[in-house]
């Protein structure tokens, strides 16, 4: 094997490059997969813009699908040759975090056990996905074999984006019987829908204003999509529901105009699931919040990740229940990597999720 690969390294803001690495080498509890596809996401663009913060020279990406290309000495339960994916959340399996169910804020090392997004390694404070070979760390408790049968776009949303948009759905508590309101119909956002209509809710309300993606949530389980560019989309599912409002609202863009459209159509009482990952500060306003007495739950929620969350996640996909290959709407090679940052980021030519294969 060679000693180093290409990666897609954060050089500085605006600015991603594909470059030479050397291939990490692998300690008694990694595993070292070399990547068959992966994929960009949005936090890789808050990334590229400078608005999260990462160190330079950074790999990026977190949502590898690959083949295990060297294991650690001390890792049990898989083999070199295996086809596996990791979560974009690593947690380590032992932290304080872990062992009460907070994975993605595992605090490994730390005095108490808790750090927040601490779970988040690849592509954040360890090198990611975008390569051609991973480093998974603690493989253990990370690694999850595919299901033979399954390629490997059927399973490239497992890391992050069905994980991510299912807890949005799952952290809301929805009910069978529920009304629930999705804001924004982008891949997590969608994958929100999805994840409502399989916990069990009757009436699912997308909002969005690309007529590709609201084609798609009507696909993923959206009884109605609202677009926000032709009505106010508060009145118009106000309207839906006769006034009621929503048991559950799903904020999955990260902007205040989203955030507080949500807490508008909550009924008393209702939740609030927000997935989006914000780049300032929110402001709640009183008459939304009831001057705190309306009963509303606000919860937030980093993507799940660990080996069991992604054998759930496939067996999603295996049992039929949940195609996500219509999210992959364009391919590049990782050579090409820097034009597909380019289309992703700009959000050109309809583009949902874009495949990345050596």
């Amino acid at each position: 094997m060679t000693k180093t690969m290409k990666a897609a390294i954060f050089v500085e803001p605006n600015r991603i490059v594909l470059d030479e690495k050397p291939i990490p080498d692998v300690g008694p509890l990694d595993a070292l997969i070399r990547i068959t596809t992966t994929t960009i996401c949005g936090t890789d663009i808050h990334i590229l813009k400078g608005e999260y913060p990462v160190a330079r020279g950074l790999t990026i990406g977190h949502e590898p699908v690959g083949v295990i290309e060297k294991l650690g000495s001390a890792v049990r339960g898989f083999t070199e040759g295996q086809r596996v994916i990791a979560g974009a959340i690593t947690p380590s399996g032992h932290s304080a975090a872990c062992l009460c169910g907070c994975h993605s804020q595992d605090g490994t090392g730390t005095k108490h056990g808790f750090k927040p997004m601490g779970g988040w390694r690849f592509g954040n404070t360890i090198d990611g996905a975008q390569a051609e070979y991973l480093l998974v760390p603690d493989a253990m408790t990370n690694l999850a074999a595919i299901p033979d049968g399954l390629t490997d776009e059927q399973v490239l949303m497992c890391p992050d984006i069905m994980s991510t948009g299912f807890s949005g759905a799952e952290s809301g508590k929805i009910r069978i019987g529920d009304t629930v309101a999705v804001f924004a119909q982008g891949p997590i956002g969608l994958c929100a829908t999805a994840g409502a209509r399989l916990m069990g809710a009757t009436t699912i309300i997308g909002v969005e204003a690309v007529p590709a993606r609201m084609e798609i949530a009507r696909k993923m389980g959206a009884d109605h999509v609202v677009d926000f560019s032709k009505v106010d989309p508060v009145q118009e599912i106000m309207r839906l529901t006769d006034g009621r409002g929503v048991d559950v609202a799903i904020e999955a863009l990260g902007r205040q105009q989203t955030f507080e459209a949500a807490l508008r159509v909550l009924r008393p009482g209702g939740t609030l699931s927000s997935l989006g990952v914000y780049s300032s500060d929110l402001k709640i306003p009183l008459d939304a919040f009831f001057a705190g007495l309306g009963d509303h739950k606000i919860v937030t929620t980093l993507c799940p990740g660990g080996k069991e969350r992604m054998r759930r996640l496939m067996e999603v996909v295996a049992a039929g229940r949940l195609d996500t290959r219509p999210l992959v709407t364009h391919r590049f090679k990782l050579d090409d990597i820097v034009a597909a940052y380019e289309l992703f980021a700009n959000q050109r030519d309809g583009v949902l999720k874009v495949a990345i294969t050596p």
